[in-house]
């Protein structure tokens, strides 16, 4: 009999309820918000039920020596970590956000480039303010690429400049990118008039089919020489969308854009997800970063819709633009363009900005993969 209690007794102590703490059921119980945003309301569903199911996996407690856990090395869910640590999984998403990009919205409205860069002035905001409370340049640099609104981005410059919060800024960069329409839009309604809100912009002109190769191509070169530290995403990011308007690499261009970017986007998700361990994550330096990437996102989104205000002193009538695009400075491709459309649609029910607000959201895109590139450079 005695035999039988050791038994069942050791059998206990391996399983998670023995192992559970009140910090593994705080990270479960995030978890399953995360997943019922994704489904309930479906703030980027694709993003936040990966990583809640995630964050349930890595809190899943359990004795030590099994070779189970995400920072095990050997065990397979630290193997499929690699991809994050190693910076792998960011430039495959890049070259599938590529090959699905339309670049016209940019290319026939060159100035609206400008928007893009100084939605970026969030992410070195956010860098002074992580210097300020005592975080090391290289963390402070991390963290300040949340304010670019791109998690693949966010989660390589971490992989290279502070790996060791890779889980809270990943987590930080795509919680706020879900939750675009709650952060900009009373940001935008404070900042705009409504006179401001009803300027209607004209149509953009039609970019033909040789502008559209070259753009990838001319694009990536300007670029890659300004910040040749940005190669990796830049390159994967002008590639697939060169796949895409060539016209001859169809079968490419649609493995990039879909089955491809799917199984990364899920993998990336989870394993973001699963590092969120309770003994890793919770702590005051997570709480910080989680507000510093809030400010930075708003500090993006305020400079955005103001530099739109300040263009337009400079634009003669019927020429201005209206500072609800400001907001799609930002790289959250492309949900922060549809908060332009949305809210100048409730000024205006016939005035349609989405094709306007097209090209500050891909301009951010570039813009914050150039502003990694730069803090890369200075702190990498």
């Amino acid at each position: 009999m005695g035999n039988i209690f050791d038994a069942l007794q050791q059998f206990w102590s391996f399983t998670g309820f023995a192992n559970m703490t009140w910090q593994h059921l705080a990270m479960i119980a995030i978890g399953i918000v995360f997943i019922v945003l994704g489904i309930v309301k479906k703030w980027e569903p694709l993003l936040l039920v990966p990583i809640g199911f995630g964050m349930i996996v890595g809190n899943i407690p359990f004795a030590a020596g099994l070779n189970i856990g995400i920072y095990e090395e050997g065990s397979v869910l630290n193997i499929l970590y690699q991809g994050v640590r190693q910076g792998w999984y960011p430039p495959l998403i890049f070259l599938g956000i590529g090959a699905m990009t339309d670049f016209s919205a940019l290319i026939s409205q060159p100035r609206l480039i400008f928007i893009g860069a100084a939605a970026q002035i969030g992410i070195f905001g956010a860098f002074l303010l992580a210097l300020w409370m005592g975080f090391l340049p290289q963390e402070a640099g991390a963290i300040g690429i949340i304010g670019g609104a791109d998690g693949p981005t966010a989660i390589f410059l971490s992989s290279k400049l502070a790996p060791e919060l890779m889980g809270a800024i990943a987590v930080s960069a795509y919680s706020y990118m879900a939750l675009v329409p709650v952060i900009q839009k009373p940001i935008m309604l404070l900042l705009t008039s409504k006179k401001e809100r009803l300027i209607r912009m004209a149509r953009p002109r039609t970019v033909s089919k040789r502008e559209k190769i070259i753009f990838p191509v001319a694009g990536f070169i300007v670029t890659a020489l300004i910040v040749p530290s940005g190669l990796p995403l830049l390159g994967m990011l002008f590639f697939g969308n060169l796949l895409k308007e060539s016209g001859v690499t169809k079968r490419l261009a649609q493995t990039a854009s879909g089955p491809m970017i799917d199984v990364v986007t899920t993998l990336i998700g989870l394993t973001v997800g699963a590092s969120t361990q309770a003994n890793v994550f919770i702590s005051g330096r997570s709480l910080k970063i989680f507000l510093l990437g809030l400010l930075s996102f708003v500090i993006a989104t305020f400079c955005g819709v103001l530099f739109v205000k300040f263009m337009n002193l400079f634009c003669r009538e019927g020429h201005k633009i209206n500072p609800l695009i400001g907001n799609a400075g930002v790289s959250a491709v492309p949900d922060s363009a549809r908060v332009s459309e949305s809210v100048g649609l409730e000024a205006d029910p016939e005035n349609h900005l989405l094709m306007h607000a097209m090209g500050p959201n891909v301009a951010g895109v570039i813009g914050s993969s150039v502003a990694a590139g730069i803090l890369l450079s200075f702190l990498g």
